[in-house]
């Protein structure tokens, strides 16, 4: 297929909250200007995006004094609209070391011509860079908040393109990501299409477990579509994970095999969860359970109760926690097990 066959497509899914995992270098951004296309009514945008062209609209200076320029564009006049609280608030959830200010231009019709930022007990203001993480960060916290500026999406109502807000973080801070995006979607889903794409399979994983099988599923799971796009033999596919469950599970092995290697949050029991319910889905039964008495798990009935909490609990939504003592002991286990039973092969064999 081609890139706006695919959009043509997404665009015609009765669904209004679509998830796209998409492997690397499938297009995903040139997707989201497929869309834009595919969309357009009479040459005007029906919906908004946040993609790479968003994030490379923030360019640094530090020639004179350190600051992030922002570069002309069709947004600028939306600027003195926006509120630096309002964006501190879109922050919060992600704990910033820094604090920021506005240079407006001269002509307030142009907008902000940079941002500056600075230590917190600085009262000097002395200008600082902020690492790449916190500027992706940043970016996505002044994107939450133009949201909302009147003039731009209350205009553009038909619906939200957002594009991998999450590269260049640490887990820690892509599950807060994942955490706000589904607030916009709690916000606006009623009137509005989501057409979200990733290249993360925790981000997408997470988002997928909240909107289909979360606290608040009955009210998404019938809007909420899921999608794998990649590239066979040179040719773009978009496939539903039901039909090929096993097209992204060793992704999802992977990244928490490196988490038990390095540090595990809580959140990971949700993508364990993910696992479990592919292979269940797999071996043509409907709940893990099945899964994990099949691995040698005793109390299963326990342990199913035990990830169902986990993988639902509020805390996920607003911060992310290291996993306790018991819980790694329950979460080794059941990972082990899982592994030595299916013998799945997680790496590349290397030569001799």
């Amino acid at each position: 297929m081609e890139l706006i066959e695919i959009a043509k497509s997404l665009k015609e899914a009765k669904e209004n909250i679509i998830l796209v995992y998409a492997f690397n270098a499938t297009g995903k951004t040139r997707l989201s200007v497929a869309y834009k296309d595919a969309t357009k009514q009479e040459e005007q945008h029906a919906g908004v995006y946040y993609n790479a062209y968003s994030e490379d609209l923030f360019v640094w200076e530090n020639e004179e004094e350190t600051q992030l320029m922002i570069m002309p564009s069709s947004l600028n006049k939306f600027h003195s609209l926006l509120d630096e609280e309002k964006i501190r608030e879109k922050l919060k959830p992600f704990k910033p070391k820094y604090n920021f200010g506005f240079i407006f231009h001269p002509d307030s019709e142009d907008g902000i011509e940079s941002i500056f930022f600075f230590l917190p007990d600085d009262e000097e203001h002395n200008t600082i860079k902020i690492s790449r993480g916190e500027e992706r960060i940043f970016v996505w916290c002044f994107f939450l908040a133009l949201f909302e500026v009147e003039g731009w999406a209350d205009k553009q109502a038909s619906h939200f393109f957002i594009d991998d807000p999450v590269s260049s973080l640490d887990d820690h801070n892509i599950f807060i990501t994942a955490s706000t995006l589904y607030d916009l979607i709690e916000t606006h889903y009623k009137n509005r299409k989501f057409i979200i794409t990733t290249h993360h399979i925790g981000f997408f994983s997470i988002l997928a477990d909240w909107l289909t099988k979360g606290e608040k599923s009955d009210r998404y799971r019938k809007l909420t579509k899921l999608f794998i796009l990649s590239q066979k033999s040179g040719d773009l596919t978009l496939e539903s994970p039901k039909n090929d469950v096993f097209l992204y599970h060793l992704h999802l092995l992977q990244t928490l095999e490196k988490a038990q290697a390095e540090q595990l949050y809580t959140f990971h029991f949700a993508l364990l969860r993910q696992v479990l319910e592919n292979i269940a889905s797999f071996l043509g039964v409907g709940q893990f359970g099945y899964v994990l008495n099949q691995i040698g798990i005793e109390d299963t009935e326990q342990v199913t109760r035990i990830i169902n909490a986990l993988s639902h609990q509020k805390v996920y939504h607003y911060q992310t926690e290291v996993m306790n003592s018991d819980n790694t002991d329950l979460f080794i286990d059941v990972f082990d097990k899982l592994k030595a039973k299916y013998n799945f092969k997680l790496h590349a064999e290397t030569a001799a």
